[in-house]
């Protein structure tokens, strides 16, 4: 499912800042380095950003997720 998403364009990652908690888990995961952390939530890097979604999973909190563009 992750490579379909990464094939299609139409999908990007978003990290919605009302649920986003900075536990922190989301950066440790991410292989690209492509989350940081901003003063309230989490911030993404899209240019880094592969969509490979390792991060979804690890967000204790559910505020990461895919959304069609």
């Amino acid at each position: 499912m992750t490579e379909e998403r990464k094939d299609s364009g139409s999908v990007k990652l978003v990290i919605d800042p009302e649920k986003c908690r900075l536990s922190g888990k989301c950066m440790k995961v991410c292989p690209r380095g492509a989350i940081s952390a901003g003063s309230d939530s989490a911030v993404l890097d899209r240019e880094k950003c592969d969509l490979d979604g390792i991060c979804i999973p690890a967000c204790p909190h559910g505020a990461i997720h895919f959304v069609e563009e």
